[in-house]
């Protein structure tokens, strides 16, 4: 008698329970996958069987159609870094047989968790992402973790238990850009920083910081810039350094469009880079090698960045990921070209 028997219908929550092990442990094991141990699915499907537990074919289908498409969540589009990363995660993903839905936040964790949701009715196998300026808390990704959708996040990151994170290793590279300027002879180093709530901005201070320390350096905080690095910022800036009587032999900015904005602001007003003020950028862009002096900048490798962040996206819905990797780091490189090689020792220039 079909269409009979409703109210008491067996559900996997019922099996869960009767096992005391998750509900997606349960839908896994009947699902026949391999991320549940043998012994672990015969014992479920056993209890399933015992309890009448029917499967619903129509629901499962609903559930496990593969849409073979994945998420991404990125803050600007227009980004040459973010261009970069898409790429590497387009070659990947369409190997794979994969497509992206690709959203952008534009630095509003509002429009962040629209997108997420927006990704989450599209049933989007997986989710990519890289955080706004903006975002404090991991509320908009709760309905995603909730349903065990594969969540990976790149370059702007969060620690997160069931998640995985592909980095580089921005403290370090930090620390690097600013031991370099020192090196050259500067004494009075400025850091021009994005938003402190974010992993990447926040780490590359606090490897400016660390540099500074190592050398017996004050920090000054009229040195710290915090912005949006924008590629217009450099009268804003250079203007601010100069009322506030803090102008600084080295800057250390956490972009390449920024720290060109600045060189550009820098000739206007007659300072020479890098004899006046040496600059070093992040990113490796373009850019950097076309502005005048070419700009000293750290490799960020993003074709690479969106590889592995889709390949393990891919690994984790394949069922290969075992163990928990939480964080994958990169490689970063220092490039050093004229905007901080210093001839002689500098001049003071207040």
């Amino acid at each position: 008698m079909t269409g009979m028997k409703k109210k008491g219908e067996v559900t996997i929550y019922d099996i869960s329970r009767a096992l005391n092990i998750s509900a997606s442990t349960v839908s896994r094991g009947l699902n026949n996958s391999p991320q549940v141990r043998k012994e672990l699915r015969k014992k479920i499907m056993n209890k399933a069987r015992e309890m009448g537990y029917q499967h619903n074919k129509f629901a499962s289908n609903l559930r496990q159609k593969r849409t073979k498409t994945l998420g991404v969540v990125i803050p600007r589009i227009d980004s040459h870094f973010m261009s970069t990363v898409i790429s590497g995660m387009e070659k990947v993903a369409n190997n794979a047989g994969y497509q992206l839905l690709i959203s952008q936040s534009e630095e509003s964790a509002t429009l962040e968790e629209a997108n997420i949701q927006a990704l989450f009715n599209s049933r989007v196998d997986g989710l990519l992402v890289s955080l706004t300026y903006e975002t404090k808390t991991k509320d908009a990704f709760a309905d995603i973790l909730r349903k065990d959708i594969p969540l990976v996040f790149f370059d702007r990151v969060f620690d997160c238990g069931n998640c995985v994170s592909v980095v580089i290793d921005n403290y370090r590279a930090g620390y690097e850009a600013t031991q370099h300027l020192i090196d050259q002879g500067c004494r009075k180093i400025a850091h021009i920083a994005g938003s402190l709530n974010r992993n990447v901005y926040n780490d590359r201070y606090r490897g400016y910081r660390q540099a500074l320390t190592d050398n017996s350096m004050d920090f000054n905080d009229k040195m710290l810039i915090i912005t949006d690095l924008g590629d217009d910022l450099g009268v804003s800036i250079i203007n601010h350094l100069l009322n506030s009587g803090t102008m600084p032999d080295g800057i250390f900015t956490a972009n390449d469009s920024s720290a060109v904005s600045l060189i550009c602001e820098l000739k206007r007003k007659g300072f020479r880079v890098p004899d006046d003020v040496a600059i070093v950028g992040f990113n490796d862009d373009p850019v950097s090698r076309i502005v005048e002096p070419n700009l000293t900048t750290v490799h960020y490798p993003g074709r690479a960045m969106g590889e592995v962040a889709a390949s393990t996206m891919i690994r984790l819905l394949e069922g290969e990921q075992f163990g928990k990797i939480n964080s994958i780091t990169l490689s970063h490189e220092l490039i050093i070209r004229q905007s901080s090689i210093r001839q002689g020792q500098p001049e003071s220039h207040e």
